[in-house]
């Protein structure tokens, strides 16, 4: 236990050091959302139906822009390999470096969602189903996200193939999370798609750290 809070204070301390890390992401998100009714329409018409699409778009991407920054660092001064000799289980350790990156990544994309959703026109009842999916979905991006940043670590181009890897992986959680909002616009029942975001995050808890700690130790005896 003691290992796994020296990690996450190791890697909190590494992410307030470094803010450009998780700025560049909430940045991205932010800009991103202002520039879409400039870019297509202003008119309630189309923010309205669109919003819970676009918000959720722009926090897969700015998730996406952050993910090589998962374990870069610990490869390139050594901790890395100090970990995996440790004797620690590694599957822990993965999935504390993936809860700091949503912790510093996800979280501050929540935040920031209310005041994005009034500017898109989002009513004002939707916005808790809207908070729920995220707060669902967005820890489902970071782990599924560390599994492609662990199997593109220390390749030329990681950030190209990581946005390969994981963008299929992403759909679901975008479908179900905009259906569930789509279904309380329309009035229809969204606990359903709610409930398949809890069975996806309960399922990349379950089998997402041991999937990074495999594939950080190949990607070390690779490189």
């Amino acid at each position: 236990m003691s290992t796994l809070l020296t990690v996450i204070r190791h890697d909190m301390k590494l992410a307030f050091r470094r803010p450009a890390d998780f700025v560049n992401a909430l940045a991205f998100f932010v800009i991103a959302l202002t520039l879409f009714p400039l870019g297509v329409s202003p008119e309630d018409s189309f923010l309205v139906p669109a919003a819970a699409g676009l918000i959720w778009v722009a926090a897969l991407l700015a998730t996406l822009l952050s993910l090589n920054q998962l374990f870069e660092s610990d490869a390139q001064d050594g901790t890395l390999e100090q970990l995996l000799v440790s004797g620690q289980p590694l599957f822990a350790i993965a999935l504390c470096k993936v809860a700091v990156h949503w912790v510093v990544t996800g979280l501050p994309v929540i935040l920031m969602t209310p005041l994005l959703a009034v500017m898109l026109q989002l009513p004002a009842d939707l916005l808790p189903v809207l908070l729920v999916s995220m707060l669902l979905g967005t820890p489902v991006l970071s782990l599924i996200g560390g599994i492609g940043s662990a199997l593109t670590l220390g390749l030329r181009g990681a950030h190209i193939i990581t946005s390969l890897i994981v963008l299929p992986m992403y759909v679901p959680v975008l479908l179900f999370a905009t259906g569930a909002v789509l279904s309380a616009q329309a009035g229809a029942e969204f606990d359903g798609q709610l409930a398949v975001l809890g069975a996806l995050l309960a399922l990349a808890l379950a089998l997402a750290p041991f999937a990074i700690a495999a594939a950080l130790r190949i990607s070390v005896s690779q490189n």
